[in-house]
């Protein structure tokens, strides 16, 4: 069986979502886990998000060790975590989990003609807002260029807004796509 499917089928069974497997330098197997989620969750009036804890990081950690021992695939060092504040969006259900939410995203080919003049055609790192699309799998995200006011400073009432520029994207065209990691001290803001 191939390291993917077993550590999958390791992680779901313990009722966790592997999030993703990356081998390093040095024999390190890092496994990122998280809690699962369904859309019904996202409706769910109160329902307050679970994080992964330190004692579910262990108890993948120990059947991991087991499992892998006894199938002899290589690896020096199993590191078991959460997928953190920079959460990897991988999945069409991590878009919907995460919409309404800060993120990063990297296409895999610049913007070219699609720029219109409103950005660089060579640009292919991005920050806004994700939403919803127009379509089924598309998705788009919504940012401004404008700089954010330093803490403290006043910011003219009659000073015109930046214009908000959007982007649609299919999955297929990501290279990658991350939670912003967003640090205020009083957590990320519900969706309410």
């Amino acid at each position: 069986m191939a390291l993917q499917e077993t550590v999958e089928q390791i992680v779901t069974g313990l009722g966790y979502e592997l999030v993703e497997i990356e081998r390093s330098q040095g024999g390190l197997l890092r496994v990122t886990i998280d809690l699962p989620w369904s859309a019904e969750q996202l409706g769910s009036e109160g329902a307050e998000e679970v994080f992964v804890t330190v004692e579910d990081c262990e108890k993948v950690t120990r059947q991991l060790q087991f499992t892998l021992e006894v199938e002899e695939i290589p690896y020096q060092r199993l590191e078991v975590s959460s997928p953190g504040i920079d959460r990897p969006l991988k999945k069409e259900i991590d878009f919907v989990r995460f919409t309404g939410q800060e993120i990063d995203l990297t296409l895999k080919n610049p913007m070219g003609a699609q720029a219109n003049g409103l950005t660089s055609v060579l640009r292919k790192k991005f920050r806004g807002v994700l939403e919803a699309g127009d379509g089924a799998g598309v998705w788009q995200i919504v940012w401004s260029d404008a700089p954010k006011p330093k803490p403290g400073q006043r910011v003219s009432k009659k000073k015109e807004p930046a214009a908000m520029q959007v982007l649609s994207f299919k999955l297929d065209e990501l290279k990658e796509a991350r939670l912003a990691p967003i640090v205020d001290f009083k957590g990320r803001q519900s969706k309410r």
